[in-house]
C-alpha cells in the first residue's frame, strides 16, 4: 500500500496562515505518522520546522499574495491588484503546473488555508479540496470596493469548487462555500515548560510584568520603544530583529523559540489584530492588548472574538504609538461570553483527514 499524500497549500500572506496550518499539520503527522505531508508555501522551512517535528517535503511556491504590505499595519492597494491582475491572467499556466506535480507525486487529498486557486488544482487533477480559514480573500477584497468588486468575485467563484470547508473562530460567513463544518481555535503549544523558559532566558520579572511584543512575520516598524524606559523593573519580549539594546528588553533570536513558547510567562501579550497571535493566546488563556485595524476586514472579526473570549485591552492607535504606555498600569477587561470558546481545530480537522485516508 502506498502513504497517503496530503497537499498543504497556504496563503503566501505573513507567516500567521503558515503557523496555523502547520499546527494542524502537525497534529495530522502525530495521529498518523504514514501520512507524508507536502507543505506548498514560501513561508521559510525553519518556521514550519518550529511546527511539524517530523518530515515533510517543501515546494515553494506561492498562488496568491494576501496584501502587499511593508509591514504589519501599512498596505498598498495598487500594488496588490496589479498583482492579483496578475494572477488571474497566469490562472490556467499555473495550474496546469500544480496538476503536473500533484498527479506525478500521486497526491490523494488537497487541504488549503486558504489560496483561492486550490480548488481549481483539485477539481482538474480529480481530487478532493478540502479548506479551513476563518476569512476568505474575496471578503477582505470586497471591503475595499471599486476594481476589487470583479476580482472578489472570481475568487468567490474559485472557493465555490471547494468540497468541504472547515470554519476556524473570528469568522466571517463565508458563504461561497458549499459545505462548511465548524471547528474550535487552532495553534501551537508552548514546547518548554515556564521554569525553563524563564531560566533559559534571565527572566526575574513576575508574571505580570512579562509582557511580549509580537507583531508577526512582518514586524512593525514603529514600535515606540522608548516607553519601555517608564517601566524599568518589568521585562518585555520580542522577536524583532532591529529592535535596540535595552537593560529591559529580552530579543528572541534563537528561530527555534515561538512566541507561542513565551505566552505562558507573560501577564499579556501585545499584539496586532492576527488570528494566529489572537487564537494562541487564547487557547493559553493570555491576555491579549491590541488596536484595531480599519482598513482589514477580518480585524473587526478578531476584536469580537477576543473581547467575547478572551481577557481583553482593546486600545486607540494613539495610545498604542503617541501614549506612554500607561495602559499596561489598567486591568484587562474581562471576556464578555461566560462559555468557553472551542479549543479542538487542530484535532478536529487532523481526525477528520485521517478518516478519509
Amino acid at each position: 500500500m502506498k502513504r497517503p499524500i496530503l497537499y498543504v497549500a497556504i496563503t503566501n500572506h505573513g507567516f500567521g496562515h503558515a503557523t496555523r496550518t502547520a499546527s494542524v499539520a502537525a497534529a495530522i503527522q502525530k495521529l498518523c505518522p504514514d501520512v507524508l505531508l507536502i507543505m506548498v508555501t514560501t513561508a521559510p522551512r525553519w518556521l514550519l520546522e518550529c511546527y511539524i517535528e517530523g518530515d515533510f517535503i517543501h515546494r515553494q511556491r506561492a498562488f496568491d499574495l494576501g496584501v502587499v504590505q511593508s509591514d504589519s499595519l501599512n498596505m498598498d492597494k495598487d500594488a496588490t491588484l496589479a498583482k492579483l491582475l496578475e494572477i488571474k491572467k497566469q490562472q490556467n499556466s499555473l495550474i496546469a503546473s500544480e496538476v503536473n506535480f500533484i498527479r506525478q507525486n500521486r497526491v490523494d487529498l488537497i487541504l488549503a488555508d486558504i489560496p483561492f486557486l486550490a480548488p481549481l488544482f483539485a477539481k482538474a487533477a480529480g481530487i478532493p479540496c478540502w479548506m479551513m480559514s476563518n476569512f476568505g480573500w474575496d471578503f477582505i477584497y470586497r471591503s475595499w470596493g471599486g476594481e476589487f468588486a470583479v476580482i472578489a468575485d472570481w475568487i468567490s467563484e474559485c472557493y465555490s469548487q471547494c468540497n468541504q470547508l472547515f470554519r476556524l473562530p473570528f469568522h466571517e460567513p463565508l458563504q461561497a462555500f458549499p459545505k462548511v463544518t465548524d471547528v474550535g481555535l487552532t495553534g501551537g503549544s508552548p514546547r518548554y515548560s515556564v521554569e525553563e523558559i524563564r531560566s533559559l532566558w534571565g527572566i526575574t520579572a513576575p508574571k505580570d510584568k512579562t509582557i511580549l511584543l509580537t507583531f508577526g512575520g512582518l514586524g512593525l516598524q514603529q514600535i515606540p520603544y522608548e516607553n519601555l524606559k517608564h517601566f524599568p523593573d518589568w521585562q518585555f519580549i520580542v522577536f524583532d530583529q532591529s529592535a535596540p539594546n535595552l537593560p529591559n528588553l529580552i530579543q528572541i533570536q534563537d528561530r527555534k523559540y515561538r512566541p507561542v513558547d513565551f505566552m505562558r510567562i507573560c501577564g499579556r501579550v501585545v499584539s496586532k489584530p492576527g488570528f494566529s497571535t489572537f487564537s494562541e493566546a487564547t487557547l493559553l488563556d493570555a491576555p491579549l492588548v491590541t488596536i484595531p485595524r480599519d482598513d482589514f476586514a477580518e480585524a473587526a472579526l478578531l476584536l469580537e472574538g477576543i473581547a467575547n473570549y478572551n481577557s481583553h485591552q482593546i486600545l486607540t492607535p494613539e495610545e498604542f504609538f503617541q501614549g506612554n504606555w500607561d495602559f499596561l498600569h489598567q486591568p484587562v477587561q474581562p471576556p464578555k461570553q461566560t462559555q468557553p470558546i472551542a479549543k479542538d481545530g487542530n484535532v478536529a480537522i487532523a481526525q477528520a483527514i485521517i478518516n478519509y485516508f
